[in-house]
């Protein structure tokens, strides 16, 4: 009985034990996204984000913000699971991580084409430029731009408007340069191209300023890239593309940073406009830490167990096993020792009754008066009582047995003395 109570309390603590390592890996049903203005690129990215989690039940809230710098300050402020970036974006928090680099964002330059703006942009001068509203990803990539150019900020005028604005005021003359960080073929884009005033600047030293700066990469845009008819651009050029990032928290739980980059290979796997299939996602060029549950995806592809195990476990499966081995290395010795220890804790129940006996032998030998053998008796008797009560398991009753007939063995050398005072 004490064994079977015994060996279910080792049963029910690793049980216990491996029911409350399973909690810590089950992930949180929600998670939230940074992504940038209402309708924006980042924004329906977002919600292509949000579609495929929704496949495994998890709730992806878009939160929408002023752009990309808005999102990193979130992201540190520790007020959002994940964000979309735009290159160059610092993250001061440490507690940051990067699932990758996941396209590229051309910085496109159009301009009123009776300003007849110069393809050099250090000769940039009294010019009316908007790059966005302040704190959004393109304001902060434009006085990146400036900076390496040596255009001194001053020499323009700058206005703080959001795309929208700056396309209708390209249109009525209000703006000279609009600056925008967004796919070439952005639909609000692609409608303006055409429009007889405006000219999608090709700037001239392209390489050396994506150099100078750094954090961008100079790719080439094809012609006819944009539209066939009409043909935009008409010749390929070369332009400066950022590299947005999505970035995370580093204590993201590792089956939303698994589904997270499933997500991300998914949507930006494939050949796009100035890129090759699987250029990304990528971990070059982040600028952050990258997460590990993220690299070895991307690295590797997912695991063999993705298609045979709910996916929070396939994606920590390695961190499962941690979790269990210790749990293992504990009960697996335990179960071993435990029949000895239950066969000691059995026979312990027996053997401690014999130095009672063994002290009453040994007075038999110095009192043998009649008094002092019927209170030896009488401690016989209680003794056999208690053994008789015990109850053990049908393996252990032999020593019980054995104890009785030792004490049995006592009360007839008593019987023997008494036996000889009488005789004498």
């Amino acid at each position: 009985m004490l064994f079977r109570a015994v060996f279910l309390l080792v049963l029910l603590g690793g049980i216990g034990a491996i029911v409350a390592a399973m909690m810590t890996l089950h992930p949180p049903q929600r998670l939230t996204l940074a992504a940038g203005p209402e309708n924006g690129g980042y924004a329906q990215i977002a919600e292509r984000y949000a579609a495929i989690l929704a496949r495994d039940d998890l709730m992806v809230e878009v939160v929408h913000t002023a752009g990309s710098a808005e999102n990193a300050e979130l992201l540190s402020a520790g007020e959002v699971d994940a964000a979309i970036l735009q290159g160059g974006i610092d993250v001061e928090n440490e507690t940051v991580e990067a699932i990758g680099t996941i396209f590229f964002e051309p910085m496109s330059f159009l301009a009123r084409r009776d300003r007849d703006v110069p393809t050099n942009p250090a000769f940039w001068q009294g010019l009316r430029i908007t790059s966005g509203t302040e704190g959004s990803g393109t304001a902060a990539a434009f006085r990146d731009f400036q900076a390496v150019i040596g255009l001194a900020p001053e020499a323009n005028t700058h206005l703080s408007l959001g795309y929208e604005e700056a396309l209708a005021g390209l249109a009525d003359g209000s703006v000279d340069i609009a600056v925008f960080v967004a796919p070439v073929d952005a639909p609000y884009l692609v409608s303006n191209y055409g429009q007889i005033w405006v000219e999608f600047l090709d700037l001239d030293h392209v390489e050396a300023i994506a150099r100078k700066l750094e954090y961008p990469r100079s790719v080439v845009l094809p012609d006819g890239a944009i539209s066939l008819r009409p043909v935009l651009p008409k010749q390929s050029r070369r332009i400066i593309a950022l590299e947005a990032r999505l970035a995370v928290a580093a204590d993201l739980h590792p089956a939303l940073a698994n589904r997270l980059t499933m997500a991300a290979l998914e949507i930006h796997g494939v050949r796009g406009l100035l890129s090759d299939p699987d250029t990304f996602p990528s971990i070059e060029g982040t600028d952050l830490p990258v997460n590990s549950i993220a690299q070895k995806l991307i690295q590797d592809g997912p695991s063999v167990w993705q298609d045979y195990l709910p996916y929070w476990i396939a994606a920590q499966l390695n961190r499962m096993l941690l979790l269990l081995l210790p749990i293992l290395f504990i009960l697996l010795p335990l179960l071993r020792v435990l029949p000895a220890a239950y066969a000691y804790v059995m026979g312990w129940r027996v053997w401690q009754h014999y130095p009672e006996i063994r002290l009453i032998e040994e007075e038999l030998d110095k009192q043998q008066d009649d008094a002092a053998l019927a209170k030896m008796d009488e401690r016989l008797d209680e003794l056999e009582n208690r053994l008789a009560q015990l109850r053990l398991p049908a393996a252990y009753r032999q020593s019980s047995y054995n104890a009785r007939i030792h004490i049995g063995l006592v009360r007839k050398r008593i019987a023997q003395i008494r036996d000889g005072a009488i005789a004498s």
